[in-house]
């Protein structure tokens, strides 16, 4: 009855150890491509960032700081985040959607109190904010993906290098304990008949 219960968990194993290998495919699959678009976000917002930036150190220089603080204090839009998760690989990673409301006149702020350079890096900067966010949840999603990644990997590792191993030894020591039992049982019916 042992030996019945120890192969059928050993079946099971042996069948969990092959999902579990094939998800963690799945999932690397999936991670490569989650950090080729990572990769991808980060060179856009670095180098959006990098242009508005510069952007903005010139118009510094060209206006006197409190403009620039007046100018830059006031906000060019409204902005609301819808913050959900969606299921990757049943890895429940962040799913952020913006919604903005622009203002109609888009520049908070009188034409003539400003240069144009700082028109131009209050639009670039806003134009970078969906990027940040999008981004953000990429990043998140990476993080968590790598530690599911991870965790899979060594329960995958457990079924591979010790219960699977383990089972396997304590079925063949039971069945050589049963064959050893029934070589016993042969020499005593062959005693028993030849004393007879």
């Amino acid at each position: 009855m042992e030996l019945k219960k120890l192969k059928a968990r050993l079946a099971t194993a042996v069948r969990g150890h092959k999902l579990l290998k094939d998800k963690s495919d799945e999932m690397i699959r999936r991670f490569t491509l989650i950090i080729r678009e990572n990769k991808r976000l980060r060179d856009e917002v670095e180098q959006s960032l990098s242009n508005t930036l510069r952007q903005f150190s010139v118009a510094r220089s060209l206006t006197p700081e409190y403009a620039v603080e007046a100018a830059f204090g006031m906000p060019t839009a409204a902005v609301t985040a819808e913050c959900g998760v969606e299921s990757v690989m049943g890895v429940e990673v962040p799913k952020i959607e913006l919604t903005s409301s622009a203002r109609t006149d888009s520049l908070p702020y009188a034409y003539s109190e400003i240069t144009s350079e700082a028109d131009e890096s209050v639009r670039q900067i806003s134009s970078v904010l969906p990027l940040l966010v999008k981004l953000a949840a990429v990043e998140k999603s990476v993080r968590l993906l790598a530690d599911e990644i991870e965790r899979n990997k060594r329960r995958v590792n457990a079924l591979e290098y010790v219960m699977i191993p383990q089972l396997e030894e304590t079925i063949k020591y039971i069945r050589d304990k049963l064959d050893e039992n029934e070589r016993a049982a042969i020499i005593r019916l062959m005693k028993v008949k030849n004393k007879s």
